[in-house]
C-alpha cells in the first residue's frame, strides 16, 4: 500500500509541477504550524519558483543537520543501520514536512534526487551481501525439489485410485 501511495505521489508531482522549478509563485501554505508559516514566508519573500525554494529549504533545514549527524560518526559506522536510523528518519520527516508545507507532493523528483545524493555520498561503499542471491547450488536444489516431487505425487495418486479405493 505504501509503495502504491509513493507511486501516486510521484505521479502527482509530475502533474503538479511538470516544468520542475519553472512554476510561478508560491500559492498558499499547507498547514498553520509555526515552522510551516516560516517556510512559506521565506519562499514568498525570497523565491519565485516553489521548487527552487523547496531545494534551498531541503539543503539548509534537512540536509545540513543530516550531514552533521553523519560526520559525527566514523565512515565505517555509516553502514550500520542502528547508527544512522535516527538521522535518516529525521531527514525523511523533514523533507516530508517541508514539502507538505509548500503544498508540493512527496515524493517528487527533487526528493528522489536528494535521497540518491545522500545514498551515493554516505552509503555507496556499504556491503550489500546480506541482500544478494543465494549460491547457484542452493537455488538449483530449491527449484528441483518441487519439480521432482510432482511426478512422485502423481504416481501415488494413480496407484491409490487403481487399488480400488477410488471410484474409477
Amino acid at each position: 500500500m505504501k509503495g502504491a501511495l509513493g507511486f501516486i505521489g510521484v505521479f502527482l508531482s509530475f502533474l503538479s509541477d511538470a516544468s520542475y522549478g519553472n512554476s510561478t509563485s508560491i500559492s498558499g501554505c499547507g498547514n498553520k504550524t509555526q515552522n510551516c508559516e516560516m517556510f512559506c514566508n521565506i519562499c514568498n519573500d525570497h523565491f519565485f519558483a516553489r521548487m527552487d525554494c523547496l531545494d534551498k529549504l531541503f539543503e539548509v533545514v534537512c540536509l545540513k543537520p543530516f550531514e552533521n549527524a553523519m560526520n559525527l560518526l566514523n565512515s565505517s559506522d555509516w553502514c550500520v543501520w542502528g547508527n544512522v536510523r535516527s538521522a535518516y528518519n529525521n531527514f525523511t520527516i523533514c523533507t516530508e514536512e517541508i514539502a507538505e508545507c509548500l503544498l508540493i507532493p512527496w515524493p517528487n523528483p527533487l526528493v528522489e534526487q536528494t535521497f540518491v545524493g545522500i545514498h551515493s555520498k554516505f552509503f555507496q561503499d556499504c556491503p550489500t551481501e546480506e541482500l544478494s542471491d543465494p549460491p547457484p547450488g542452493i537455488v538449483f536444489a530449491l527449484v528441483m525439489t518441487p519439480i521432482c516431487l510432482i511426478p512422485v505425487m502423481v504416481v501415488l495418486v494413480v496407484l491409490k485410485t487403481k487399488n480400488g479405493h477410488g471410484s474409477s
